[in-house]
């Protein structure tokens, strides 16, 4: 047998073998399976919304006041608003407008504090104090009040809201990040690249980075929940998207006094809030396993 029937031999042993790894870890975390389905849900509800919504109008600024607060039906799944909006469709387009703003917000974050914590925790001197000092000033404030004093200094808009949640979030990543890379910045290999006269950028990008990213988007991945939450929270009060924007918050919101008379149409948008959050914060706890067992271990 040559070397190429051996490797071709072994290929379907390897498959088997990595397949079942992967059915045995997911067999002993059921949590994953529920997360994955959720997450599958919200975004294939997401990309089909203009195909899957009975009244893609209705998304927008179209109203039907001789159908307004009608009860769940086959006509209105969900029921309608209070000006005639069907509650089914909405629900499926937010998915766009609270998880998709929440995954960039997350991005924004990320592409902020994984730099300054990156290069903070890497270099260190001077460049760390300096880097950490800022990043403490903005700690020194609770996250979500400080996204609430700068979305109420910015103005009402889903865009203003998450330019206040990323200002208020980036720091964590930043102070995750640098523990990180200082962490591994005294390692061996670390010294033998300094003496090979590899440059400090070099080192912190080629190097530190991939050994420092696990823990940080576990992290990410976790605080996805609480960024959909945060976001619906601020349209909640009248500081993120404004009608006739389908933003699960504000939706919640406009359900919030017809509550008693006419639950459905803070139900379905709030269920909606719920479930995204919980799938992404069971995806982090499944990540956080795989990623960081240190972590894990920890917590």
């Amino acid at each position: 047998m040559t070397a190429a029937d051996e490797v071709r031999t072994s290929e379907p042993g390897h498959v088997r073998a990595a397949l079942g790894r992967v059915a045995t870890y997911v067999r002993h975390h059921p949590g994953l399976i529920v997360a994955g389905a959720i997450i599958v849900l919200i975004v294939g509800s997401a990309m089909l919304s203009p195909v899957i919504a009975p009244y893609p109008e209705d998304a927008g600024t179209a109203t039907n006041l001789l159908n307004t607060l009608q009860p769940p039906s086959d006509e209105h799944r969900l029921g309608t608003d209070l000006v005639g909006r069907d509650v089914f469709s909405r629900v499926l387009f937010g998915a766009w407008y609270s998880v998709g703003t929440s995954v960039l917000v997350i991005a924004g974050a990320l592409a902020i504090g994984v730099p300054v914590g990156l290069f903070s925790g890497a270099i260190g001197g001077w460049v760390d104090d300096i880097l950490m000092r800022v990043v403490d000033i903005f700690l020194a404030f609770p996250s979500l009040l400080l996204a609430l004093a700068i979305g109420a200094a910015l103005g009402p808009s889903l865009e203003h809201a998450a330019i206040a949640i990323v200002i208020a979030w980036w720091p964590w990543y930043a102070r995750l990040m640098r523990g990180e890379a200082a962490a591994i910045r005294g390692r061996a290999f670390i010294e033998s690249g300094r003496l090979l006269g590899i440059s400090q950028v070099r080192i912190a990008v080629r190097h530190i980075l991939p050994n420092a990213a696990g823990p940080v988007i576990v992290q990410a991945s976790l605080d996805l929940g609480g960024v959909i939450l945060t976001l619906a929270g601020l349209s909640f009060l009248g500081l993120g998207a404004r009608d006739p924007v389908p933003e699960w918050g504000l939706m919640v919101e406009q359900g919030r006094t017809l509550f008693q008379t006419h639950p459905w149409v803070a139900i379905a948008p709030g269920a909606a809030i719920m479930l995204a959050a919980l799938a992404f914060t069971l995806l982090g706890e499944g990540l956080r396993e795989r990623l960081d067992p240190k972590g894990a271990t920890r917590k």
